[in-house]
This record gives C-alpha cells, sequence and structure tokens, in this order.
C-alpha cells in the first residue's frame, strides 16, 4: 500500500518535493521541516517498493540523526526492513568494504577500523619523536579522488606529512583502517571495479543524502558513481543548505546542483523549502544577515510574533565573561520563563567546554548542564561495548523501543563483523536478555563490568576469545577510568554513581553546553554565544574567513526560536600575545540589540578562569 499522510502533515512546498517522480536537490532553510520532509519522502519510497531485493538508502551526517528519522518513520506505521540509513562511512563498511574487499590489497585479508582516540594515540606517539614536536591536533586531514589533503599550516606541511606517512605505514602493517580510509578504499573499490557500482545500483531504488552541504568531495564521488551506473534506475533526494557548510577544514562542501548532475549523470529538479516554522520573526531576519547563498526565509510557525532578545556584548571583559554567562542564563529562566533544557551556550573550541561546564556547574547548582566531557565513560560510538552500555543504562520503555531495538542491531552486526556467529539471534532476543540482566552495584563501571558479563553469557559467547571484542573491552574501560580521574579532579561529585551513568543516555535535562558545530542540527529557546572573536569564528586557518564567519554565525543565529546573547569578550590572546577582536562580520553588523538591564538575573558568582 503506497503510504499517504494527512493534508495538514506537510505544506505546498514538502508536497512538491516529496511527490516529485524524478531526483529532487532540495535546498532547505533552518526549520523548514527539512527532517520531516526527509522522513516522508523515505517512507513513500519504501511503501513504493516493488521487489523484496530493492532498498531504499539514506545518507545522515550522523548516528544521532539517523535514529531520529527512522523512528519517525516507524511511528509513521511504514516497513523499515528494506530501508538502510546511517552515516557515509557506515554506508561504505556495510555496502562495499565488508563484502567487496577482498578485492582491495589492503582489505583482502581482513581488516579492522580504528577509533579517533586510537588515532589521536598513534599520532602523538608519532609526532613526539618530531624535532620540533608535531602535536595531533593539527594531523587533520582527508582524501579526495586526486591524493590528501591536510589540515596543517604550510610552515608545518612537511613534517606532518612524514608523521601520517609513518601512521598510515603501521595502520596497513596491522590491517586496520581510520575514518578517511574507509573512504578511501571505498572510492578506490567502485573505480577500479564499475560491476559493484552496477549491482548496487540494481539494488537501491532511492539514494536519500541528508545535510549534502556537509559532503566530502570523494562522498560525492562514491554516491555519484552508484548512481551514474544505475543510468537512470537509481533515482536520488538530496537535501541542505549553503549557508551551513561550516565543515570546509574537514572537506565538506555544497556541491553546485549542476557539478552533481554532471558527475552522476542524472538530472535533478531543483525545489525549495523556505518557510522557517521554528524562530521568531525577529529572529529570522537578524540572521538573514548573514546569508553566503541567496535565501528567501518566511517565518510562520508558532513563534513569528514572539519579542525576541537579541543582545550583542563587545565590551565585557574575559575575566568577567562567565559571570555574565550565569547572568544571561538567570534573566533567561526567571525573567523570560524560559525552560532550563531549551538554553544553549555555544563556544567555539571544545577544549574550553569542558571546564566552561564545570565552573557553570559550580556557579550554579541548582541547575544542571549537558556539556562536553561530562559522560563518566567513554562514548566511542563505535566501541562494541558501548553500544552495549546505550541498552545497560536505558529502561526498556514504548518509548524507547524503537531506538532500542535499532541499537539491538547495531550490536548484532558488530558480533558478525567480530565473527561471533548467531544465525538464531534476533534483535528482540538481545533486548530481552539485556531487560532480565538485574545488576544490583551502585558504582557505574562496575555495574558495566558485570553487566556485559552477564550478557556475554547469555547470548553465549566469550568475548576474550574474539581480538575486536577483547581490544574494544579493554579500551573502553581503560579510557573510562581516565574519564572518571578527570572529572574527580575537576570537583565533579557523584561521578561514579549509577544515576551518573544512566543520565549520559537520558532525554535532555539541563543547559546544554556545545560548539558550533556540534549544535547544528538542534535548536533550541535561547541560545548564548561566547567566544565570536576573528581567529576563533573563524578559525586562524580558514582560507576565505568572511565566508566562513558568515556561515558559522548563520548557524548559530537560526538555532534559537526566541532569544539570542552574543558576546565578543575582550582580553583574551592568541599563542603570540595578540589580542583577540570581535569577528569582522559580527562588529560590521548593524542592528538594533536589546540591552539587558545590568541587574537582569543576577546571581551567583563564578570564579574567572582561562579558557
Amino acid at each position: 500500500m503506497v503510504f499517504v499522510w494527512n493534508k495538514d502533515d506537510l505544506n505546498d512546498e514538502q508536497v512538491d518535493a516529496i511527490r516529485h517522480p524524478g531526483s529532487v536537490f532540495l535546498s532547505a532553510c533552518p526549520g523548514s521541516g527539512k527532517t520531516r520532509a526527509l522522513t516522508y519522502k523515505i517512507a513513500l519510497e519504501l511503501s513504493r517498493l516493488e521487489s523484496e531485493k530493492q532498498w531504499v538508502v539514506a545518507i545522515t551526517y550522523t548516528h544521532r540523526a539517523a535514529e531520529e528519522i527512522e523512528e519517525r518513520i516507524e511511528r509513521l506505521g511504514v516497513d523499515t526492513s528494506r530501508l538502510w540509513i546511517g552515516t557515509i562511512h557506515s554506508f561504505c563498511l556495510d555496502w562495499m568494504l565488508r563484502p567487496y574487499g577482498i578485492l582491495h590489497d589492503q582489505l583482502k585479508y581482513g581488516f579492522r577500523v580504528v577509533d579517533q582516540h586510537e588515532s589521536e594515540r598513534r599520532l602523538e606517539e608519532l609526532g613526539s619523536q618530531m624535532r620540533p614536536r608535531v602535536a595531533p591536533a593539527i594531523c587533520g586531514y582527508y582524501f579526495t579522488t586526486n591524493g590528501v589533503v591536510l589540515a596543517a599550516p604550510a610552515h608545518s606541511q612537511a613534517s606532518v606529512h612524514a608523521v601520517l606517512e609513518a601512521f598510515w605505514e603501521g595502520l596497513r602493517d596491522e590491517r586496520r583502517i581510520d575514518f578517511e580510509m574507509i573512504l578511501l578504499y571505498a572510492w578506490e573499490l567502485v573505480r577500479d571495479n564499475p560491476t559493484i557500482s552496477i549491482l548496487l545500483s540494481s539494488i537501491f531504488k532511492f539514494i536519500l543524502v541528508d545535510e549534502v552541504q556537509d559532503t566530502k568531495e570523494i562522498q560525492y564521488a562514491i554516491v555519484a558513481s552508484i548512481l551514474r551506473a544505475g543510468a537512470g534506475r537509481t533515482l536520488a533526494f538530496l537535501v541542505g543548505d549553503a549557508n551551513q557548510s561550516i565543515f570546509t577544514s574537514l572537506g565538506g562542501y555544497a556541491m553546485p546542483r549542476g557539478d552533481f548532475q554532471q558527475l552522476s549523470g542524472v538530472a535533478m529538479a531543483h525545489k525549495s523549502l523556505s518557510i522557517n516554522y521554528r524562530s521568531s520573526d525577529r529572529i529570522v531576519q537578524y540572521y538573514s544577515n548573514y546569508h553566503v547563498a541567496p535565501a528567501v526565509v518566511t517565518a510562520e510557525g508558532a513563534f513569528k510574533e514572539y519579542p525576541s532578545k537579541i543582545s550583542f556584548d563587545q565590551q565585557i571583559a574575559h575575566q568577567g565573561f562567565e559571570d555574565e554567562i550565569v547572568r544571561l542564563i538567570r534573566y533567561n529562566i526567571e525573567q523570560l520563563q524560559i525552560p532550563p533544557n531549551q538554553i544553549c551556550i555555544v563556544g567555539p573550541w571544545w577544549m574550553s567546554l569542558a571546564a566552561l561546564t564545570r565552573r557553570l556547574m559550580a556557579a550554579m547548582p541548582d541547575q544542571s548542564f549537558d556539556g562536553p566531557g561530562m559522560a563518566p565513560f567513554a562514548r566511542d560510538q563505535d566501541n562494541f561495548w558501548y553500544k552495549v552500555a546505550r541498552l545497560a543504562l536505558t529502561e526498556p520503555s514504548p518509548r524507547l523501543f524503537i531506538r532500542r531495538l535499532r541499537w539491538a542491531g547495531e550490536v548484532l552486526a558488530d558480533l558478525h563483523h567480530a565473527g561471533v556467529m548467531l544465525p538464531n539471534v534476533t534483535r528482540r532476543d538481545i533486548l530481552r536478555i539485556c531487560n532480565t540482566i538485574q545488576i544490583a552495584s551502585q558504582d557505574g563501571l562496575e555495574f558495566l563490568r558485570l553487566f556485559f558479563e552477564e550478557f556475554s553469557s547469555g547470548v553465549g559467547f566469550n568475548p576474550t576469545a574474539y581480538v575486536m571484542l577483547a581490544e574494544h573491552h579493554e579500551t573502553f574501560f581503560a579510557r573510562s577510568e581516565r574519564q572518571i580521574e578527570r572529572l574527580l579532579a575537576s570537583g565533579v561529585q557523584g561521578v561514579n554513581d549509577i544515576a551518573m551513568f544512566r543520565r549520559t543516555f537520558a532525554s535532555r535535562t539541563g543547559i546544554t553546553i556545545s560548539t558550533i558545530h556540534g549544535v547544528k542540527g538542534l535548536e533550541f529557546d535561547t541560545v548564548i554565544a561566547f567566544a565570536l572573536l576573528q581567529g576563533m569564528v573563524p578559525h586562524f586557518a580558514e582560507p576565505n574567513p568572511e565566508e566562513s564567519a558568515k556561515k558559522l554565525l548563520y548557524v548559530i543565529c537560526s538555532r534559537p526560536r526566541k532569544n539570542l546573547h552574543l558576546i565578543a569578550e575582550t582580553g583574551r590572546v592568541d599563542g603570540r600575545g595578540d589580542p583577540y577582536v570581535c569577528t569582522t562580520v559580527l562588529a560590521a553588523c548593524r542592528h538594533a540589540y536589546d540591552q539587558i538591564a545590568a541587574d537582569a538575573g543576577a546571581g551567583a558568582d563564578v570564579e574567572p578562569a582561562d579558557l
């Protein structure tokens, strides 16, 4: 039965894009119901599949987005058994490297994927042997179809390249690959073996790509190879917003529609979503100052007429800016009646956010905070035991059933990849086993150790007999112990308690603290952004700083529904001792900002400290 929806579910723009019979290149402004449109399009195409051998593929930027979309489709009552949804790296692993790796010299004897922490450890070790030392932070890189691109400054590229050559050689010797190698080897497989793309195009009826503006050149090439091989059998639905393309330093960019048509051989209709249902008209008008690509955005949501507060402070000193953040939080909670879990603090660099989170926790003990580095165990989403921990630390409930069933499927898939053959064990069996395990310990790490033991016994495998599972087990607990030590040393209370562990997977309950890149795709009632300084926003290494700054500000300012507070504090200095100044694009924006009274939201002080 073909999927149908109620008349009020979608607006005319969404219906036009979803019902278009061919391929679509969809430009979607913030808050326009992009995820809803993508969800309904997937549901529609799933319901139209004519053969059990056909699949719909949806490529998302994050695991979180994949979970949200699949849950929405399930709630629409559409069968997702022939939907594959996940990140591009997972797509390449599942559909190319694992089934066809035998055709590649570097993969034919088997391989294991190293996680980000292991990559950083290896780079740290290799970089420490160089003179001068090469820090892992400048060893970022990505592959294109023509070679490798280094993120290091020009004067460091030679030494960084030497470190990376040793890094790649070490991985090859141990038959391991990192995330960038996943993309490289996937591209090499489809480039050198055209039959792979032909076979995949005969299976995939539709390929949908979310957040297409953050796609890398080599990723475009991989998807285009399948579409071109399909010669019209496989259609595409690409969704994105060129104004939110903020991953350029990682190789992401918004490929023009014409260029992708030429690359893929697929004609694509251009469609647009221009109605913002999220923010007030004042917020929409403000962030329109930072357009890079032309866009028409109209506020039409429930908060269209909300009298938004938009403030900008470039006078506050660095040594007092945390006091100002506390004041603005209290002002929003007490004066504007904003729920704490609808407030987000945004900063440019993740390294400083964990320390800021801890200081705000000390300054506002009456509030809870969800910030980076606050989880009491290693949050490595590719670690097998992290995936089991998600099931261990979430309670069985109808609300979480679809999500936990998906997690159970990931656990089963990882067991299969590790060599554990369980032909008669289903996703529901995994959930049943997890739901029956009872652990009395209130110590978080001990709880997980015991849970993992009972889980392994219940499923029927010995983790120590499988290299991948044993390595992941050791890594999970070693990193978790170090994380707990850091949190305890910072004065965070109750780190070991099982309740703290369970909070990691609970719905957002406190004030969120995030980087600009981490907040993309989210929305809040109020956003407070700090360190809006040239060299931070944008990063000092950006080749096109004005355009990059506009895109970053566009993302920040399009997150709130109601209120926006911008801070460009004075007194910060860079590594050479030169003072940072306000981001040029922000300083040049002329706007009638609101003045938040000095005594508004006055509350507890926070001890200033360098970030």
